[in-house]
């Protein structure tokens, strides 16, 4: 199942379940047991796609998969590694990414993005299945100079844009064995697969959760693979997740 958040022009935010080129309206958001139909049915064309979460909080994992540590020349952690973006920092499908004034070097990172279900506190990673609502695409956009400047990564990952995630929420997804790809203007420059994450989606929301209480539509980004790189405004960047989709953005000048 496929949920987006979405609005009609002018309109105000609106829950729905996708289906082929057609979106269901539900009455009510994604943290109910049942979902429930108003009966109304949009196309796709018809709406515009936000962010299909508005969370609380975003915590982020470095160096998740080995492939990147190497072009990084980072060393495998011996636990996740992990850092938060403001909620301020997200865009939705098609939004535009702002590149910074003060920063020469803004790079893409593809990721897989779980999205937080229920209340989660203190979990084994065999429970965290039942707290998650499902996965969607993210691009970590960081301000690298920044971040290798200041030897802590808050500034160069918090501009506002720096985070799309979409294009809607795929609840039936394995996330240990998913094709990720990204694409800057139409060339393919990241590709692997989740099954190469040194931690898995499962023990990453366990662990976070033995630190902080997660809530519901809490957003988990698990790592970017090899091949990250520089974007530009006027480019194209698109993050592509087996079984979600596409997540399509644009750069522009601050």
């Amino acid at each position: 199942m496929k949920l987006a958040r979405f609005t009609l022009i002018k309109g105000q935010e609106i829950f729905g379940v996708v289906d082929g080129e057609l979106i269901k309206e539900l009455e009510n958001d994604f943290f109910h047991d049942q979902h429930k139909y108003t009966g109304t049915t949009y196309r796709l064309e018809e709406v515009s796609l936000l962010a299909p979460t508005n969370p609380s909080k975003i915590i982020c994992i470095g160096v998740n998969y080995k492939d990147h540590a190497k072009e990084m020349n980072s060393q495998l952690p011996s636990e996740p590694l992990m850092f938060m973006k403001p909620n301020t920092t997200i865009i939705g499908p098609l939004g535009q990414i702002e590149y910074p004034e003060i920063s020469k070097r803004v790079d893409y990172e593809g990721e897989l993005a779980v999205v937080i279900k229920a209340v989660t506190k203190k979990i084994t990673p065999e429970e965290a299945p039942k707290s998650i609502l499902g996965y969607t695409c993210a691009n970590d956009v960081t301000a690298r100079d920044l971040q290798l400047k200041d030897g802590q990564w808050t500034r160069g990952k918090s501009f506002d844009t720096f985070l799309p995630i979409g294009p809607w929420i795929e609840t039936e997804l394995d996330p240990n064995n998913a094709e990720i790809y990204t694409r800057l203007n139409g060339e393919k420059v990241q590709h692997s697969n989740t099954n190469q994450m040194v931690f898995p989606v499962y023990q990453l929301v366990s662990t976070i959760s033995q630190v902080m209480t997660l809530l519901p539509g809490d957003v988990i980004i698990t790592g970017t693979p090899s091949g990250v790189g520089q974007i530009q405004p006027g480019d194209r960047i698109e993050v592509t997740i087996e079984g979600i989709g596409s997540l399509v953005n644009t750069v522009v000048a601050s």
